[in-house]
């Protein structure tokens, strides 16, 4: 397997790779995904675009990619396949490939009942797993999931996202599994605020050995308020904030919480620099994309290697 993508070269370099996340606009303006990718540019490997982020709609995912592309940033396409079926999620990626978009996160996406639209069918042609094993079908053997030959294949780096904190816990590390055996490259985490608990998954992990099968990047947020974590904490599914996260974040005065946030960040990298399997960090600075190159710097991660 060879894909051109940035994100690859730099973990199969060795280095702990960094990543981050750009929302799309809720409209036309194409001025505010380029703005969000400077600000990125030079601090991070590469950039992640959500499709649709918590059932919102927003500019797709593949031409927010395009422009950052086209500014000289490594976009990552996020595609979920909530929202199209089989035939609309392979001519996307061929879309997006042709454009030079070669690395791609495959997810479900948020239920409809999230967003605005609640009353939008759930597509869901096909689950999570057997979209990992279409897109690397489709890259290592050349072929459609229907079984006809590609002109000219995708050469993807195959990403996709894993949640050590849902519920039952124990199954966790199987979820894993099952998308190592569907043959993803990377991984990218939910938001950590339990280290213990995460530090706990990734035993599994290593003791599965999936951490030698793909490279795992940790995710991180950084907050902005007390009430953000409050609200992450009881509102958000799958989202684990331990009670001493809360109690620091509101423990400092109002004008102070952004930076506490931040240094909670850091200090979260800094630990989970040491546990063996994490292979870099995908940093969701959610709509706070000018906080990002200050995270980078302070964790000690720049500057960024340079790959060819």
């Amino acid at each position: 397997m060879k894909t051109e993508s940035v994100l690859e070269k730099v973990l199969a370099s060795g280095n702990l790779a960094v990543t981050s996340e750009c929302g799309p606009p809720r409209g036309t303006n194409a001025e505010i995904i380029k703005a969000k990718g400077e600000l990125l540019k030079g601090k991070v490997d590469a950039v992640n675009v959500t499709d649709n982020q918590t059932a919102m709609v927003r500019m797709s995912s593949f031409a927010a990619n395009v422009f950052l592309k086209q500014a000289g940033l490594n976009p990552i396409l996020q595609m979920v396949t909530r929202d199209r079926n089989r035939l609309a999620m392979q001519a996307d990626i061929l879309g997006a490939y042709a454009h030079g978009i070669n690395t791609m996160l495959c997810l479900s996406g948020d239920h409809p009942s999230f967003g605005d639209h609640p009353m939008a069918a759930n597509v869901h042609d096909i689950d999570s797993v057997q979209f990992i094993q279409m897109v690397k079908k489709m890259r290592d053997e050349g072929k459609f999931q229907g079984g006809a030959d590609i002109d000219n294949p995708p050469k993807m780096f195959i990403g996709a996202a894993a949640n050590p904190f849902a519920d039952p816990f124990e199954l966790r590390v199987a979820r894993l599994a099952k998308k190592v055996a569907a043959g993803v490259d990377f991984i990218q985490t939910q938001c950590i605020y339990n280290l213990d608990k995460f530090e706990k998954w990734m035993e599994g992990v290593r003791a599965r050995g999936l951490h030698e099968k793909c490279y795992i990047l940790a995710g991180v947020t950084p907050m902005k308020s007390a009430g953000m974590a409050r609200y992450m904490k009881n509102k958000v599914p799958g989202m684990d904030v331990p009670d001493e996260v809360v109690k620091r974040m509101a423990g400092v005065p109002k004008e102070k919480m952004a930076d506490e946030g931040i240094d909670i960040c850091v200090e979260s990298i800094q630990r989970l620099k040491e546990v063996e399997g994490v292979a870099g960090f995908h940093i969701m600075a959610i709509e706070w994309e000018k906080k990002v190159p200050e995270i980078v710097e302070r964790a000690g991660l720049l500057p960024r290697p340079t790959v060819s």
